[in-house]
């Protein structure tokens, strides 16, 4: 089954969200661009002070990749310093997106 990442960041909201999307090829928008291999499912939103990521991967690995190799270095480029405030991997029992 897949896995579920939640990342938990202080400190900046939707415009640094954007930027970083930008940085990686993809237009939240549209749906289009560079999407890493494995991941299923993204989803971000505003929380108070910070920002929240919630994500289904195929495999935790997929994910560490996408991190060393085009996450890591474009939250670096968009001033965006040290590790999320929270990272936190679930095991998904059910993953579903409607109308597939």
């Amino acid at each position: 089954m897949a896995d579920g990442l939640i990342l938990e960041f202080e400190g900046f909201g939707v415009e640094k969200y954007e930027q970083v999307n930008g940085l990686l090829g993809i237009d939240m928008a549209s749906g289009e661009g560079d999407w890493p291999a494995g991941m299923l499912a993204h989803t971000g939103g505003a929380k108070d002070g910070g920002w929240v990521v919630f994500e289904v991967w195929a495999s935790q690995g997929d994910q560490e990749r996408f991190m060393q190799d085009r996450l890591g270095p474009a939250l670096g480029q968009a001033g965006i310093e040290g590790p999320p405030a929270r990272v936190e991997w679930i095991e998904v029992a059910a993953h579903r997106n409607p109308g597939d």
